[in-house]
């Protein structure tokens, strides 16, 4: 069960810091509150995954989630390039990700 929050955590990671880079410093309120709900989900699934998870592993794992679905969602949406080298980098962290699980 902790994995599965801890994933799901590593997504709400995602959600949150595409809210910030939306929100212009806090201004527009939208994704400014988005930004805080995806926060308290973020770190509250975090939080209950180490429980049972170790800190280094659950937080490798949530960081790597996070900022391969965040760089994922940016270049589905257009708001960065997509080449060749950046999708292998990515299946390379989640490569990592998915080692890490396998190891623990």
């Amino acid at each position: 069960m902790s994995w599965i929050f801890l994933v799901v955590s590593g997504l709400f990671e995602a959600v949150w810091a595409t809210a910030l880079s939306r929100s212009e410093g806090f201004s527009n309120l939208g994704p400014s509150i988005l930004f805080g709900a995806a926060l308290v989900a973020s770190m509250g699934g975090l939080a209950y995954a180490m429980r049972d998870l170790p800190v280094g592993t659950a937080y490798a794992v949530w960081v790597g989630i996070g900022a391969a679905t965040t760089v994922a969602w940016a270049m589905v949406t257009g708001a960065e390039p997509v080449s060749v080298v950046r999708v292998l980098l990515i299946l390379g962290l989640i490569g990592c990700v998915i080692g890490l699980k396998l190891t623990h």
